[in-house]
């Protein structure tokens, strides 16, 4: 009982931390709705084009909650899905902290998120001149589908009640999540690795998908003992959102998108990791 109360407490003070990007995200959604919707579509359409490299850039911030928000905001037109695309990529969410308390260098690690950046950054470009329908729905319609009554609640208390909405949905998630890896077991996922390179990377990108922040942490803890190479950590990392995935599928209900982006996702993270190696760039690590 009082392993299953701290894993309890551990999961919903982790998933708390999104808290704060979830709200500002859906405040922000709420007043492009009912504020600026014009001004908002105005400025989306100047900046739009840079928006991948933005992206990119944010998403190496040690954190897992801007992905969660980035979600919200692509679902509600905000951003192109290159940049959500290359937000997902760039994501480190806890994988520094893992790789500076196993000994890796910081020059081993500046290479590592440089990689994530330049790979974000390509692909979310890329994408945004392939995937030509913008298909979103606005917050009025995601509304509609919740019953909160936007028009009767208010901004800030509509945006509360889908905060609170997706943080219940990502707590029992996530507590699955982590109850399969206790599970499991950090040496039982080594075991799946079996050191061919193109099925370490295959099996490091499924990992990847795991909807939390666990993930991140299991694939640098393997890449510090030795147990697979750098770029199928990188693969793993790259398709690694954290629960950004949970918040777009939550969010969005164009199920066809959705499933046509994470198949985007893993083939970039996959085949970038692959590359990774085979350039022999993990090489010149340390």
């Amino acid at each position: 009982m009082e392993h299953v109360l701290h894993l309890f407490t551990h999961v919903f003070l982790d998933t708390l931390k999104i808290v704060p990007f979830l709200l500002l995200t859906y405040i922000l959604l709420e007043w492009a709705e009912h504020k600026a919707e014009d001004k908002i579509e105005r400025f989306v359409a100047r900046t739009g084009r840079l928006g991948p490299l933005v992206g990119a850039l944010l998403g190496l911030l040690p954190q897992c909650g801007f992905s969660a928000a980035s979600a919200g905001l692509w679902s509600g037109g905000i951003i192109t899905v290159g940049t959500l695309l290359a937000v997902f990529l760039s994501t480190s969410d806890e994988m520094i902290a893992v790789l500076l308390s196993g000994g890796i260098p910081v020059r081993d690690i500046l290479i590592l998120l440089c990689s994530k950046l330049v790979i974000a950054t390509v692909a979310g470009f890329i994408l945004d001149v392939f995937w030509k329908r913008e298909s979103h729905e606005s917050i009025e319609h995601h509304c509609h589908e919740e019953g909160c009554h936007c028009e009767d609640n208010g901004i800030f208390k509509s945006a509360l009640f889908h905060t609170v909405k997706i943080f219940i949905f990502i707590l029992l998630v996530s507590l699955a999540v982590h109850s399969l890896v206790e599970v499991a077991g950090e040496d039982g996922i080594g075991e799946l690795f079996s050191g061919i390179p193109v099925l370490s990377n295959l099996i490091a990108s499924l990992v990847g998908l795991i909807p939390n922040c666990a993930a991140s942490v299991v694939l640098a803890e393997l890449y510090v003992s030795g147990v697979i190479s750098a770029g199928s950590m990188m693969s793993g990392l790259l398709v690694g959102a954290g629960t950004g995935l949970l918040v777009l599928i939550r969010v969005n209900h164009n199920k066809k998108d959705i499933l046509k982006f994470v198949l985007v996702l893993f083939a970039v993270g996959f085949l970038g990791g692959l590359i990774f190696d085979l350039l022999g760039i993990g090489g010149i690590l340390s």
